[in-house]
Formats: structure tokens, sequence, C-alpha cells
């Protein structure tokens, strides 16, 4: 399965957003995916399931529990092909950088006025 067909799905995403701090148990995972979008603990397995074959996480046991941490090579090849696109959306991050750096300078030099 390709990388952008795997991330396409909102709950895979959001597991990996939830991995990205660290190792989670299955269960953990369940738990929030089950709240937030309402689905079932088999299919939160099933993402988590897709999301291990296709290289995105790791597992290991420990004991009963299995603990889920992200696999960054394939969100890496993700990143090389954002690269040629990084030149529509770079200058205006830069402008952006600018603007709150001067809003901030002007918060420090002038702290009695209201914005």
């Amino acid at each position: 399965m390709h990388a952008f067909d795997v991330l396409s799905d909102p709950v895979r995403r959001r597991l990996l957003e939830l991995l990205a701090d660290g190792e989670l148990p299955a269960g953990r995972l369940s738990e929030v995916i089950c709240e937030e979008y309402g689905i079932s603990q088999p299919a939160v397995s099933q993402h988590l399931r897709l999301l291990r074959e296709n290289g995105f996480t790791t597992v290991r046991p420990d004991g009963a529990r299995r603990l889920y941490s992200v696999d960054a090579d394939p969100l890496r090849a993700v990143d090389d092909w954002l690269d040629q696109f990084r030149g529509f959306w770079a200058p205006k991050l830069a402008a952006l950088d600018t603007e709150i750096a001067r809003g901030k300078r002007a918060r420090r030099l002038h702290p009695e006025e209201k914005r």
C-alpha cells in the first residue's frame, strides 16, 4: 500500500499523532480512538495492523500488552516527496515569521499600547 493511501485515513493519522510523543499500549490507543471516532476496538486493531504491516509503526510485547511506536522511515519517504513542493509555502512561512518577530518587538518596545 502506498504511504499516502495509509495516511489518507483520519483514524490512522490520529494514531500516528498519538504515537508521535512516544510508545503507547494498544489498549490506550483503542480507548482514545474509540472515544474520538466512535468506532469499535476491533476496528482500531485493524488500523493498527495496517500501520504495522506498512511499516509506519512497530510493536513490541510487554507481558500481555502490545506497545506501539512510530517507525519514521515511511514518513521520511513522504517528507522527501513533499520536498519538491516546499518552495510553494516556505516564503510565506518566512514572511509570517518576520511579522511575528515584528509584533513581538513592537510589544517589547511599546508595552503600554493596546493592540
